[in-house]
């Protein structure tokens, strides 16, 4: 394994970077991969859980030394901000279900766009449809705490989602919900559409933090783009966020052509995963260690 900047974060990989599915294949490539690369963390996208072999991915995720984090959109015909009460159940399980995939891969983060469908909605939320994402997200809560699990809320655009667009947004779904399990998960591919910066989002959401994204403004390769990343990992640093940072980043050439269409991934931005992988994680060890040295010289 190369020499690699050691910041205190968790680092962490998605497994889209090596592979579309969960097969028992794709599971095997993404963790020897990931693990090769100098990621400690490994996040699975639950998509497409029905072929996951829960028991055999724990063992080797622990074979290679990963801690793992789920994360998964719902769908319009499971979608918890619906105002359909038989669409609300069906999300509602969806959640519950993901819980039990999470706990039997020995994880204790379940991220993502929990509370809708991951798409284009032709209207605003309605009243009644964040009523039901607000029990929805209360019920699972309170089940995943039982399991120690936390749900992180993750902020994505006005293209993916209606319910939770900025980190005021997301501030105020949690205050609803009410549940200490519940914290805020930052993105900064999304930031960089719906938010003023990058550096604004993270102090207002502070100790609230507790799972990132790192991905380009177009979701390549990192530092290829036009992000200000050395501003945002300062900020991380400022507000003393100890938590995960995983990278994520899709191409056509790797993701499954239902997910490829949900997230809009209409181009090949990359071929080659381990070339992708390796330079993200020396780019976020760099930042973080030279966002350290700053603050020490201050």
């Amino acid at each position: 394994m190369p020499d690699l900047p050691s910041p205190a974060n968790l680092l962490g990989c998605h497994a889209l970077v090596w592979a579309g599915g969960l097969s028992p294949d794709d599971i095997e490539r993404a963790v020897v991969r990931t693990a090769a690369a100098g990621f400690g963390l490994l996040e699975f996208s639950l998509h497409d859980s029905t072929n996951l072999d829960t028991a055999a991915t724990r063992a080797l995720l622990a074979e290679h030394g990963l801690a793992v984090a789920c994360s998964r959109g719902l769908a319009f015909d499971a979608d918890i901000s619906s105002e359909d009460p038989a669409v609300v159940e069906r999300g509602a399980q969806l959640l519950r279900d993901s819980v039990e995939v999470v706990a039997g891969l020995g994880g204790t983060m379940l991220a993502g766009a929990l509370y809708s469908a991951l798409g284009k909605y032709s209207a605003p939320l309605t009243a009644g449809g964040r009523a039901n994402v607000v029990r929805v997200l209360r019920e699972t809560a309170q089940e995943a705490r039982g399991r120690g699990i936390t749900l992180g809320l993750e902020i994505c655009n006005r293209y993916e989602t209606n319910v939770v667009n900025t980190a005021h947004d997301a501030l105020r779904l949690a205050d609803d919900v009410g549940e200490d399990n519940l914290v805020i998960h930052l993105d900064t591919y999304h930031m960089n559409i719906e938010e003023d910066d990058l550096v604004r989002p993270v102090y207002e959401v502070g100790d609230r933090l507790g799972y990132v994204h790192v991905g380009e403004n177009h979701r390549g390769y990192l530092g290829s783009g036009h992000l200000d990343f050395p501003a945002f990992f300062h900020a991380l640093l400022d507000i003393g966020y100890t938590g995960p940072i995983t990278f994520e980043s899709f191409s056509s050439a790797v993701v499954s052509r239902g997910l490829s269409n949900d997230l809009a991934i209409w181009r090949n931005l990359w071929d080659d995963g381990e070339d992708l992988a390796a330079h993200a994680r020396r780019f976020v060890g760099d930042h973080l260690l030279a966002a350290s040295h700053a603050s020490q010289r201050r």
